[in-house]
């Protein structure tokens, strides 16, 4: 039976220990700033990002991995006898299914399946992380690729920003745009849904838009089985830690993540950005 390799992208900003142990291959994207071109969580570190974000008078923006980039790992793996699985951020986010489908097209002898996670951060993370086990464990790639599609299924991200600019910016608001311009009047609740970012709610103060994500999260998840959640911010542990402590002490998840917002995610959510991201019954 074939071995089968997990490949991902730089933005669901994995764990470091998790890739580890289940040896998850990353394809990383691009931070470009002042002409420069920075790879994700490579030449620039999230520390590193934020701070200069701090102090720049000028805002990155981002690309996808090249195709070339996607086909020599595709190559390197299939050489040392994997079946490769590369579970990727939502095409309706950025071109990196694109050029990872490009790069496929170019090595006809590998055996190479591509799910589109409909999502980014760690509700991506969470897929990887289900498919990683599952062929740590020995399971075929149509079994990976299977629990992946499960996992997408039955996960999801709930988050808030600190403004809305960034996202505005980079063109990936989705039915959220309405509320550019509000001036903070309101908070607007985000999530992902299939590929676009939404809004799902809107409280007037972010006190109350943290402990709503909570509440939000409990009402999707009060049916589940099993519970993992992954806590995902831009810059701001503290209120991280205790929107963390909120879910835990609220829903008793099964496991839990704590997770930083890779440079490319940060450049459209904007530094303060905090969010919850879930997965049930895997």
């Amino acid at each position: 039976m074939s071995k089968v390799a997990i490949v991902t992208d730089s933005s669901p900003n994995i764990p470091q220990e998790y890739i580890d142990q289940y040896q998850i291959h990353i394809v990383p994207l691009n931070v470009i700033w002042d002409d420069e071109t920075y790879t994700d969580g490579v030449d620039i570190t999230a520390n590193e990002f934020y701070k200069r974000l701090s102090e720049s008078e000028t805002m990155p923006s981002t690309s996808q991995p090249s195709a070339a980039i996607f086909k020599e790992t595709f190559e390197r793996l299939h050489k040392k006898g994997y079946q490769i699985l590369a579970i990727l951020i939502a095409d309706k986010l950025s071109g990196t299914i694109a050029s990872a489908m490009q790069a496929r097209e170019e090595l006809a002898g590998a055996e190479i399946e591509i799910v589109d996670s409909l999502s980014t951060s760690m509700a991506t993370g969470l897929q990887v992380l289900a498919a990683a086990k599952a062929a740590q464990n020995g399971h075929t790639l149509n079994q990976c690729a299977k629990i992946a599609r499960q996992a997408r299924d039955q996960s999801g991200v709930i988050f808030i920003l600190d403004t809305l600019e960034f996202l505005h910016r980079g063109g990936r608001i989705g039915s959220a745009k309405r509320f550019v311009g509000t001036l903070l009047a309101v908070k607007p609740i985000l999530a992902i849904e299939d590929g676009e970012v939404i809004s799902i709610d809107q409280v007037r103060t972010h006190k109350r838009a943290l402990a709503k994500i909570v509440d939000i999260l409990e009402e999707r998840t009060k049916t589940a089985a099993s519970l993992r959640i992954a806590c995902l911010h831009a810059n701001d542990k503290e209120t991280a830690s205790k929107i963390l402590n909120k879910a835990k002490e609220s829903l008793s998840p099964q496991q839990t993540i704590f997770a930083e917002l890779s440079p490319v995610l940060g450049t459209h959510a904007g530094p303060g950005a905090v969010g919850l991201a879930y997965l049930t019954d895997m």
